[in-house]
């Protein structure tokens, strides 16, 4: 019998889509076919690859009718917020715009008798893997970067999202992009451990679980094949003394629930300074009461169901335990809340970090709230965590942003934003949110080796 991958929808629970699980030795077959692709995709101009990429993505572009009702049946976001194409084009777009910078070669010195100089080349065949959350998004900033440096791509998307992966290398391919080149793949957890294991690819690059990605570190060692991870996160946001409180509140309590709480750097936990605590509780507390949890494909719903009802089932646990232990819970349960993917949006007071509901991922609908007296407080705790994505830090003065931000253990700092990815800049992280860094130059770099010429010429 074939093994199938079944995305499960969140909105009803039946099958929404399904495919057959490739043996290993096709996926084995399709990694040597990328491999031997790979040298004359590199050889092309830059020009040309980049420009057949984002072919690729303004044909996602005109996709989006499709994709927009697609995502809604297989992970649950709200059709009334038209997708991830704007994120997916930005993202694609700045890659595109800074490539001749990001692979230019760096120039050590010519004279009479020596050229010297240093190359950046691909590594060759890449493996993607990545989450349900933001598919489209989270695929794209190592998609486009690593096809544009003349690797050739092999993508393997979350079964929460099957088709994602299906409809990226069908625009890419129509746009011209050669199929070998850039290839989706249907492949379980085992054969993608025998492929990283048995030395398939060159780079791997994961985002999702801690387990995830300790089962790719595994997986890749003694192989010497690199690996870039994204994984958990547990991130604050802190509203100090002379914060503009409403901007606060609308920018940290969206990046809180948007998504149903499933964003990579959602703000899963909040320290406000004593003077402001009380009037940012109630305020926040009237916004998640005006949410409409319902069916995502209905354009009045504002939160839609998590992906999973095993994904719900761990932030009710985080709640219950906190209220148990003494937490204040503030939303009374929505009359769609059904007990399993459909969740009631929460804000929690009362709680302190001997909670699981401040200390692991939530990944959910869900955020304690804690008072501060002061920027050493909010320090220590903000670094009390084992993961390390984002902080977003509110003030009027940058300075003391910038000094806060220098003491956290993060790898992007926020100031009066949140739960927003610049492709300018870095995407990184650190602790147990993983190693590596995509977008931005070092974006490119991260997915290029260097290859030094040192070029002695003839002199008579």
């Amino acid at each position: 019998m074939t093994n199938t991958l079944k995305c499960v929808s969140p909105i009803d629970g039946e099958v929404f889509a399904e495919r057959p699980v490739q043996t290993l030795d096709a996926a084995r077959d399709a990694a040597a076919k990328g491999r031997a692709a790979q040298a004359a995709w590199a050889a092309r101009p830059l020009a040309e690859r980049t420009r057949l990429v984002m072919a690729g993505v303004a044909r996602v572009g005109e996709m989006n009718d499709e994709i927009v009702p697609e995502l809604a049946r297989m992970m649950g976001r709200p059709v009334r917020y038209g997708g991830e194409f704007g994120g997916f084009n930005e993202r694609a777009s700045h890659m595109a715009e800074i490539a001749e910078q990001g692979l230019a070669p760096i120039e050590v010195g010519e004279d009479a008798t020596f050229k010297r100089y240093i190359k950046r080349v691909p590594l060759g065949l890449v493996l993607v893997v990545a989450p349900w959350n933001y598919p489209y998004m989270t695929a794209i900033n190592t998609v486009a970067p690593a096809l544009i440096a003349g690797n050739a791509v092999m993508l393997k998307h979350a079964t929460q999202t099957l088709l994602v992966g299906e409809r990226m290398a069908r625009a890419f391919h129509e746009a011209g992009v050669p199929e070998e080149v850039f290839q989706n793949i249907f492949v379980d957890h085992d054969t993608t451990s025998a492929l990283i294991a048995g030395k398939a690819f060159d780079f791997v690059n994961f985002t999702g679980s801690v387990g995830g990605g300790q089962a790719m570190e595994q997986a890749a060692a003694g192989t010497f094949t690199g690996v870039g991870l994204e994984l958990g996160g547990k991130d604050p946001g802190y509203v100090m003394e002379d914060a503009d409180l409403d901007a606060a509140l609308d920018t940290l309590i969206d990046g809180a629930m948007f998504n149903s709480g499933q964003c990579c750097c959602g703000i899963e936990r909040i320290y406000v300074h004593e003077s402001l605590f009380d009037a940012f509780v109630e305020k926040a507390v009237a916004i998640v009461k005006g949410y409409k949890l319902g069916n995502p494909l209905e354009a009045e719903t504002t939160i839609g169901p998590m992906a999973h009802v095993r994904f719900a089932k761990e932030v009710r646990a985080q709640i219950a335990e906190a209220v148990e232990m003494g937490a204040t819970a503030h939303i009374d349960t929505f009359p769609e809340d059904d007990g399993a993917a459909y969740l009631t949006p929460q804000i929690l007071t009362g709680v302190t970090h001997d909670m699981r509901v401040m200390r692991d991922e939530s990944f959910g609908p869900v955020v304690g709230i804690m008072s501060v007296k002061d920027d050493e407080e909010a320090i220590a705790l903000m670094n009390d965590s084992h993961f390390g994505l984002t902080a977003s830090l509110w003030t009027a003065d940058v300075d003391r942003a910038m000094a806060i931000g220098d003491r956290i253990a993060t790898g992007t700092v926020f100031m009066n934003r949140a739960d927003y990815l610049d492709p300018g800049l870095c995407w990184t992280g650190c602790k147990q949110t993983g190693r590596g860094g995509g977008l931005s130059v070092i974006g490119y770099h991260n997915l290029t080796r260097p290859k030094s010429y040192h070029l002695k010429k003839v002199t008579q």
